[in-house]
């Protein structure tokens, strides 16, 4: 069984993180780290696991819990700056930290905008650090026609970032 750890920041898109945990494919086991503002992830969810993001000894802090990789949905600005800076004061962060300590894959869905120079230049760093920065950016060649739609688009494009397979939008044919 593959190991993801997911992370959810920020209050708004939470429903984009929980949808993701939800379209995960059964051989994936999610441990859920959800920052204080995104704290109405359940318990009692029977795909994943949520971790206390206060306890920065849990296993996720460590390289050799082998995680084979990590999703931020939605990313905060502010966790997105302390990732792009080293400070791994809680789980969240110091999860990022290993992934990238590790090489392992990253992805980071900022959700705000416009985007100002700081934040550019955050988003810069990580990317040098072969971090998967996506936000929630629409393709309108999908066919998106409802919310639905377009979240599975969104979550579709993150699992192909991820190298998870899904069939959760259209594809571009070149038609």
């Amino acid at each position: 069984m593959k190991k993801i750890i997911v992370g959810i920041s920020g209050a708004s898109g939470v429903r984009l993180g929980l949808k993701f945990l939800h379209a995960l494919p059964e051989e994936y086991k999610a441990f859920v780290i959800a920052t204080n503002s995104a704290k109405i992830v359940s318990k009692k969810e029977e795909n994943f696991e949520l971790l206390d993001n206060s306890d920065i000894s849990e296993r996720t802090a460590s390289g050799s819990f082998g995680a084979d990789m990590m999703a931020v949905i939605p990313c905060s600005m502010n966790t997105l700056a302390k990732i792009a800076v080293g400070i791994a004061d809680n789980l969240l962060t110091r999860s990022a930290a290993v992934m990238i300590k590790e090489q392992k894959k990253l992805l980071l869905a900022p959700r705000e905008m416009p985007y100002c120079a700081i934040s550019l230049s955050n988003m810069h760093t990580l990317a040098q650090n072969r971090v998967i920065i996506a936000p929630p950016v629409v393709g309108f060649y999908a066919d998106i026609k409802t919310l639905e739609d377009m979240e599975d688009f969104l979550i579709g494009r993150w699992f192909d970032l991820l190298g998870i397979p899904n069939d959760l939008y259209k594809r571009w044919s070149g038609e």
